[in-house]
């Protein structure tokens, strides 16, 4: 099949080849046609499948045949991501299919009134991360009365308290007569009712399971104390040190801890997470990206912005506490058909998130050192075989993005 079958114009055919783009990924052969008969998707797909482009293809197409430019302060579409490196990463790919439509990016760490500046002379496409879009929402230097598309990217990844509650800010301010389209690689049962309220009828598209990863990563767990944690990354590190990879840490405190620990032992390493500024989050990307840090050091609310080829480990570090977490920090990892290794360290308190984690995959994870812990009952550091978690009245990290 090409891009030709799907009922795309011969402009945009064009586009593609001109990108290298001849043959639709399965996402995008399932999800296009539909899209451009305006109808809501629900997409399901893991991450390196060409998602971006599934929902990006016909709303270039389809707001390059509006007459109508966009008013000061409009935008007639609206996509929403988690993260500011995915957010920046969709205005891309957006840029690559189109010269003729203006596209706006409004994240966190950039100058909200240089933002508030941009806007005032209307867009076409808004890509936006939730916080900063109510930000300027409640400068009222943005409406959204006369939106007809809306796309939300990565949406279980939103789903957290803080992203439904800002989701149901911002939906009712979009035009009612509008085509709505989500994307993700796992399928929650919160994004299924999620789904139910925002969507209109919508056709699901899915090319694989939820919660499937790529078929080329092989998955291994080591259980370790976690006081040992950091000589086990440094030994196993120290056994691809020409090879990009991932760390995952739980929090933010965690990775910067973990990345001078790394800086001190000899290795390139650098870590980005919510609080580090719009600067130096793109300098890190930058630098990974480039080869002059070998190490990266992330929390999961920047996972859904790296897509960076030839990662070839991805560390789980800190297991996840939302088991689909794990899938969205492997998507990382062999990306566009390379292999990937995914690699756990399991403390005694982080057994239950392990047992979650095997049961969205389907499968158990092969353990590659140490020896089970027991039970979580009896494991050190675990109480009746539950971990006690405090609340946190923080402001959620996503309203950093």
């Amino acid at each position: 099949m090409n891009f030709n079958e799907l009922g795309l114009n011969a402009r945009m055919v064009s586009r593609l080849e001109s990108l290298g783009l001849i043959e639709p990924t399965p996402i995008q052969a399932k999800a296009i046609p539909h899209a451009l008969r305006s109808r809501d998707i629900l997409g399901i797909a893991q991450t390196g499948t060409g998602k971006t482009a599934a929902f990006g293809i016909p709303l270039v197409v389809a707001l390059s045949k509006a007459e109508e430019r966009a008013l000061p302060k409009t935008a007639h579409g609206l996509i929403l991501a988690p993260t500011r490196e995915l957010a920046g990463q969709i205005v891309q790919s957006l840029q690559g299919l189109t010269a003729d439509l203006r596209i706006t990016l409004v994240v966190g760490g950039k100058s909200i009134n240089a933002q508030a500046r941009e806007l005032a002379r209307g867009t076409d496409i808004l890509v936006a991360t939730p916080g900063r879009l109510i930000d300027l929402m409640d400068r009222r230097a943005v409406d959204l009365g006369k939106t007809r598309f809306l796309v939300l990217d990565e949406a279980d990844q939103m789903l957290d308290i803080g992203f439904v509650h800002a989701l149901r800010r911002i939906a009712p301010m979009l035009g009612k007569n509008r085509q709505t389209m989500m994307f993700s690689a796992t399928m929650p049962k919160a994004m299924a009712e999620l789904s139910r309220h925002y969507l209109d009828k919508p056709i699901r598209v899915e090319v694989s399971p939820p919660g499937k990863v790529a078929d080329k990563v092989t998955h291994s767990v080591h259980f370790v104390a976690k006081d040992r944690k950091q000589a086990l990354l440094i030994d196993l590190l120290n056994g691809h040190r020409d090879d990009r990879a991932l760390v995952f840490s739980r929090t933010k405190h965690g990775a910067d801890r973990l990345m001078k620990h790394l800086d001190r032992a000899g290795f390139a390493a650098t870590s980005i997470h919510g609080n580090k500024s719009q600067g130096q989050r793109d300098r890190a990307i930058a630098a990974f990206r480039n080869g002059s840090v070998r190490v990266l050091v992330a929390t999961d609310v920047a996972a859904r912005g790296i897509d960076i080829p030839g990662v070839g480990h991805v560390y789980n570090y800190d297991l996840p506490n939302v088991p689909e977490n794990y899938v969205h920090r492997i998507g990382r990892t062999a990306r566009a058909g390379r292999d990937g290794r995914a690699v756990a360290f399991c403390a005694a308190d982080e057994v239950s998130e392990l047992k979650a984690i095997e049961k969205v995959l389907g499968m158990p994870v092969e353990i590659a050192g140490g020896r089970a812990w027991e039970g979580i009952g009896d494991a050190p550091g675990a109480k009746n075989g539950r971990r006690r978690r405090r609340r946190s009245s923080r402001r959620p990290e996503w309203m950093a993005a």
